[in-house]
């Protein structure tokens, strides 16, 4: 896989002003969003719950908090790559388990089924992004699902 599957940023996958008391009530509503668009199976949920405890995905960067959660091939119905703005900043662990929680106000769940190679490459598509003060001011601007996809695209392509 030498570029990122741009065609798994959906505007049916872009949520802004996502409402969450906190990461188990992200992760439960937004687990029925992808279930209802036929993404992911009713194991989704626990594997997500599961790997986030195992493998904090928060990253605190200088432009933006965010986090990167991701879940194993076998919860998929197909692949997709969600954005998710929440209204508040919603608290995941830091990544590799150092620093602080990190108050994430923008969250790319990654659902992929090509797990090893494509997510890896992905995610380091999105650290770069998310190190540039450019790209994340960008990307923060973005006020409907279309133009947040044709940004991502943007910087993933």
């Amino acid at each position: 896989m030498s570029a990122v599957d741009t065609d798994l940023f959906k505007p049916e996958l872009v949520f802004f002003d996502f409402e969450a008391t906190d990461r188990v009530d992200f992760f439960k509503k937004l687990g029925e969003e992808l279930s209802s668009r036929g993404y992911v199976k009713d194991s989704w949920f626990d594997a997500i719950m599961e790997r986030e405890t195992n493998y904090p995905t928060g990253l605190g960067c200088q432009a933006i908090n965010v986090a990167i959660p991701h879940v194993d091939p076998e919860h998929l119905v197909k692949p997709y790559i969600a954005i998710i703005k929440p209204k508040t900043p919603i608290e995941f662990e830091a990544m590799g388990g150092m620093g602080d929680p990190v108050p994430a106000e923008f969250i790319v769940n990654l659902g992929l089924l090509a797990h090893a190679e494509g997510q890896v490459f992905i995610l380091q598509a999105l650290m770069g992004i998310f190190m540039d003060d450019n790209s994340c001011a960008e990307i923060l601007a973005q006020d409907t699902p279309e133009s947040m996809v044709e940004t991502m695209v943007k910087f993933c392509g």
